[in-house]
């Protein structure tokens, strides 16, 4: 078979089968799996029967209590798919099912896939079930065209990136369940992302010494000392805005303090505060040098404060996604396909945010990110109300992998 009648039957098949697709795709959003609070096993079992329906085989890898408790969550069960199509590289296809809550502002159902004007609408329909449809049918199409190929497409679909991805990719990798030579991971349709950033999380608790309002003379007030916490960190974020980045997409390191609680009552010194910050790391910057970086400002911040302590404890730390040698091939096949699916040449850049990618990168697989969504997240609506995927996108995106896998995988 020719190389254009491949593509040919590969662009037939993902049409005559597109409203399975569709559908596949509604029923992953109709069922819920909110992380936190991350009990995502029952959906990772929806999905597998609903992918062994459609001829795949479906190793199902349920990772330990232990190591689910230890992300923060309830339950995960990582899926793999693989199907050989002769000797070659094996290609991972990442997509995570597991989703942020929804949260308010919604003008429909978060879980109804309702379709409006050719968009679904809900939770997770872009961030990323919508690559779950996108990778399954795109394999689906290459296996029922009966293509020659040289290697292995894997499945990898995982329920942990918004935990940070450990029980998800990383756990599969270091377990030596997969061991793939190339991955493609979620992302959107108009663009290749080969770099992203990598996010510091670090909570801060301030102590200090509780007592009655009528006498805080007798207590050591560890909010006020956590306000010169925030203060220090703030003036910190303003001094990273003149960090540039030399990448396409990323401008310079952000910090955001995004959780604070503390405090006993209205007529109690406050004993304890705890807040948590995010800060992004920009490709070239290393995660473990920021991190003493940001502990010691912060513990300066409260040196001058009498009877206060301040202790800094690592939430998550990873590293931004870099491009490797072997993954100029990876976005060359997927531009050259959208050549033909967008009828257009679609750039490849990085982005601000952080993904699982980086965990095939870290583990020196080459790495992209390419698959169902609009130009930005923002268009996307990810992690906001409303959140859509265009049908339109999901099918060129279908499209455009299954014909990168093709000429990636194409015999010599």
């Amino acid at each position: 078979m020719s190389s254009d009648t491949l593509n040919a039957a590969l662009l037939a098949q993902i049409d005559q089968h597109f409203d399975h697709e569709v559908s596949f795709l509604s029923a992953l959003v109709r069922k819920p799996s909110d992380n936190p609070p991350g009990d995502c096993a029952g959906h990772a079992e929806m999905a597998a029967l609903a992918l062994e329906s459609f001829g795949f085989e479906v190793e199902r890898h349920p990772v330990p209590q232990a190591d689910v408790t230890r992300a923060g969550m309830i339950s995960a069960t990582n899926l793999v798919v693989r199907h050989r199509f002769g000797d070659g590289p094996v290609i991972a296809l990442n997509a995570h099912g597991d989703v942020v809550p929804p949260g308010d502002g919604w003008s429909a159902d978060p879980y109804g896939a309702e379709i409006r004007d050719g968009w679904m609408i809900g939770r997770g329909a872009a961030v990323s079930k919508s690559d779950f449809a996108t990778y399954a049918f795109a394999l689906k199409a290459l296996i029922d065209s009966h293509a020659t190929l040289a290697g292995t497409v894997e499945l990898h679909l995982t329920y942990d990136e918004e935990s940070g991805g450990l029980i998800g990719p990383a756990w599969l990798l270091a377990q030596g369940i997969v061991k793939p030579d190339y991955a493609i991971c979620a992302g959107f349709s108009y663009a290749i992302t080969t770099a992203h950033n990598g996010a510091i999380h670090l909570e801060v608790t301030v102590r200090g010494k509780s007592a009655h309002a009528a006498r805080p003379d007798t207590g050591h007030d560890a909010l006020e000392a956590a306000t010169a916490v925030l203060n220090a960190l703030y003036k910190h974020r303003e001094a990273l805005k003149l960090i540039r980045s030399a990448t396409e997409g990323i401008e310079h390191p952000t910090l955001v303090v995004g959780l604070i609680e503390g405090g006993i009552n209205t007529n109690v010194v406050p004993d304890k505060v705890t807040l948590r910050l995010d800060r992004r790391v920009i490709p070239e910057e290393t995660s473990r040098a920021v991190v003493p970086q940001l502990t010691a400002l912060i513990e300066a911040s409260v040196a001058g404060y009498e009877g206060i302590s301040v202790d800094v404890r690592e939430i998550l730390v990873t590293s931004p996604l870099r491009a490797i040698e072997g993954a100029e091939g990876l976005s060359a096949a997927l531009q050259r396909a959208a050549r033909q699916t967008l009828s257009r040449d679609i750039p490849t850049e990085g982005v601000p945010l952080y993904t699982d990618a980086r965990l095939y990168c870290e583990a020196g697989v080459p790495t992209v990110i390419y698959g169902a969504g609009p130009r930005t997240l923002l268009e996307a609506n990810g992690h906001r109300a409303d959140e859509r995927v265009a049908l339109e996108d999901l099918r060129v995106a279908t499209k455009t992998i299954a014909l990168a896998l093709a000429d990636l995988l194409a015999p010599a």
